[in-house]
């Protein structure tokens, strides 16, 4: 039991008795970190949380954000962090499963996941075995519930050696008008079980997450992660479906971390209501399971139903047609407690505002001073360390784990993975733009800059693909808060992305947090995993290859003195020091507005290409543009007070590159009331900056092939 006693003794005196072990159990898990929030609740408040495209924010399944006059998107973000690290293909799985059904739970139509994803150096045998099967057990779900994996990002980094993240984000279609919620607002109403059925696995599941892990965890927390069955899941989104288009229900929520304690509970708290729940109506799959083991079980792919008694016999029908169990398990009552009982023998009774809203714990805040040191680089040539730097993992292409996924099922992928952002169509007028980003070492190194930065990042990344920024959601992956320097760390990461999310109006419509992300002292880099939902017109799309012979390159916003934790530090001085660059909020929205307003205005196509500047500087983006096209350029590039390192490699943030037909560029440049340079053109096959040529060819073998090498 992992119960503080203070927390004992404050569940004691509400009820005024003991718990029995069944009751125990039950607010065990939900006092857990990973159910309660408590360490984490005052802070996220900072947030901001509603806007004028906003018609749901954080608080139930997913968060809920308008795109047309009759469709929202529903979207969540969720991590599968500990049970990865114990069986990387099934905890990766049932973090896939577990989205889903979130999504579901709002009454959409999943249409697509990204993945945020963090593992140890690909030197390390064990971090390509835990890569390598986490991939696949995100292709495998997507691919066989129909569901495309459109975008995402990795990171290699010591740091995450023994303590993995995986961190999925989910985009559901729903018309307003279906819109469903998880609650349970009428008395009398039922509890319809339906899916999967009810086993071993997974029991202590949210427990397990809310503890850190150790050298003995893979053995001994492995009945703690949960078996995925997407075959199942795959009837169970069918059948959930057509539920919620022949039943008006009064709400719906799934069953994860925390089983069908944390699922009923909270279904009847968000209404005021009491439950009554019988523990002999659950299907079971496995014998002599006791009710501790019924009320934690946290087995996959199973959903619940609030319903009139009216409509249960068509539900059943429903759930009988695509071949899944159903069951009337409880009912809505009176009150505010939820009550289990067994053939009318009362287990247990405890009140909901117990089960879900435990208090929140005012832990120690301790401040990590900045390193501001200045470090004396021993330089193996400036522009030498190009083509290492594109083979640096972190920058090289992913193509080894995207073309395991299905990003073209269901036949709305626009632009697919390996663009600064995934574009997915909504109707013959709107596109979607999705993106999840993350800066770990920026993060490290300055919590509040870089947190901020990895919101920035995001929002400049669908900003490049002509789409305005709607809403962020996102998962914040931290060490133990009950380290003060952590705590601290986590407080000043949300003040960051705070101030990006408000001056974008983009707010935080949902999102996860996922502590003790440590091994035996050995702590993760800070994990602020963001996602981004844009919202454009089809034809305002742009992607970042170049298009012409000719085009000018325009390099918009301003470079500054901040090679610390850049990507070249850590891959070609192996060193992760300094301060991070920082967010000049004025700037980065100025920026970003601007590069929206040209697009929207350039109705005659003369702006052909937009890619953000972010990790590797310039030189990498001016590659990865000349890689993406098969065009080279010849670019110059000139500052009085940077020098060379600084111009290629700095990752300043606010940046853009776009490429223009020449006849338009004085028009363009008229427009513009930023920071603003012309360094060069689209020219050739090669990429030739201050006078140093690198062949496309040489370009091209040093961003592809690495990680396929690795992995061989």
């Amino acid at each position: 039991m992992t119960l503080a006693d203070s927390e004992i003794e404050y569940i004691e005196e509400i009820l005024g008795r003991q718990m029995n072990e069944l009751e125990e159990g039950m607010l065990d898990v939900m006092f857990s970190e990973h159910c309660s929030y408590k360490s984490s609740r005052p802070f996220l408040r900072a947030f901001p949380t509603e806007g004028e495209n906003i018609i749901l924010g954080p608080g139930d399944d997913a968060g809920i954000v308008s795109v047309t006059d009759k469709y929202a998107l529903a979207v969540g973000m969720e991590s599968h962090n500990h049970p990865s690290a114990i069986e990387p293909y099934g905890g990766a799985g049932t973090g896939i499963g577990g989205i889903l059904r979130d999504i579901i739970s709002m009454g959409a139509m999943p249409i697509a996941l990204l993945d945020s994803l963090r593992f140890g150096p690909m030197e390390d045998e064990k971090s390509r075995y835990l890569f390598e099967h986490v991939v696949k057990g995100i292709s495998d779900y997507g691919n066989r519930v129909g569901v495309p994996t459109v975008a995402g990002e990795i990171e290699f980094d010591e740091s995450f050696r023994t303590n993995p993240l995986v961190n999925v984000m989910c985009v559901g279609l729903v018309e307003k008008d279906k819109l469903v919620r998880a609650e349970a607002p009428n008395i009398g109403d039922v509890f319809l079980l339906m899916g999967g059925t009810t086993g071993r696995d997974g029991i202590h599941g949210v427990t397990f997450a809310s503890e850190e892990l150790t050298s003995d965890s893979e053995t001994e927390d492995r009945p703690a992660v949960q078996v995925a069955d997407p075959f199942t899941k795959k009837r169970v989104l069918e059948a959930s479906l057509e539920i919620l288009e022949k039943i008006n229900v009064s709400g719906v929520k799934d069953l994860g971390g925390g089983g069908l304690t944390c699922c009923i509970s909270e279904l009847v708290d968000s209404s005021n209501n009491g439950a009554l729940v019988d523990l002999r109506a659950i299907p079971l799959r496995e014998t002599g399971m006791t009710p501790y083991e019924i009320m934690l079980s946290e087995s996959q792919e199973r959903m619940v139903f609030v319903l009139n008694p009216e409509d249960v016999e068509l539900a059943q029908k429903i759930c009988d047609k695509h071949e899944i169990v159903s069951s009337v398990i409880g009912e809505v009552i009176d009150g505010n407690n939820m009550i289990i009982s067994d053939e009318g023998e009362e287990l247990a009774n405890l009140p909901t505002i117990l089960l879900a809203d435990p208090p929140s714990i005012d832990r120690p805040i301790a401040e990590i001073p900045e390193d501001t040191k200045k470090y004396e680089l021993k330089e193996p040539g400036v522009y030498q360390s190009l083509p290492k730097l594109l083979s640096s993992p972190n920058i090289a292409s992913k193509q080894w784990v995207y073309r395991q996924y299905d990003h073209e099922v269901q036949v709305r992928t626009v632009v697919k993975p390996g663009d600064d952002a995934a574009v997915l169509r909504i109707d013959d007028e709107t596109a979607i733009a999705l993106t999840t980003d993350s800066n770990t070492i920026h993060t490290k190194l300055s919590p509040f800059d870089g947190a901020a930065g990895c919101v920035a990042e995001a929002i400049r990344n669908v900003i490049s693909m002509g789409a305005t920024p709607y809403a962020v959601v996102d998962c914040l992956n931290f060490g133990n808060p009950e380290t003060p320097e952590i705590l601290w760390q986590f407080k000043t990461a949300i003040e960051g992305m705070a101030l990006v999310a408000e001056n974008f109006d983009a707010p935080v419509i949902s999102g996860n947090v996922s502590f003790y992300n440590e091994t035996e002292g050995i702590k993760i880099n800070p994990t602020p995993a963001v996602g981004v939902i844009g919202v454009e017109k089809i034809e305002n799309i742009r992607t970042m290859d170049f298009k012409n012979e000719g085009d000018k390159i325009l390099l918009i916003g301003k470079t500054y003195d901040e090679l610390t934790g850049s990507e070249y530090h850590r891959t070609i001085h192996n060193l992760e020091v300094g301060t991070a660059p920082r967010i000049r909020i004025d700037e980065e929205l100025a920026n970003g507005q601007t590069v929206l307003k040209l697009i929207d205005e350039d109705q005659d196509k003369n702006i052909t290409a937009v890619h953000d500047v972010s990790a590797g500087g310039l030189a990498v983006a001016l590659s990865e543009m000349v890689i993406k096209s098969g065009l080279g350029c010849d670019v110059t590039l000139t500052d009085d007070e940077l020098d060379k390192i600084q111009l290629l490699y700095s990752e300043s943030h606010a940046r853009y590159l776009l490429t223009v037909k020449p006849e338009a560029l004085d028009d363009i440049l008229a427009k513009i009331d930023v920071d603003v340079e012309v360094i060069g053109e689209v020219t050739g096959t090669s990429l030739n900056v201050n006078g140093h040529e690198f062949s496309w060819e040489d370009l091209n073998d040093a961003y592809h092939g690495v990680i396929e090498k690795y992995m061989a």
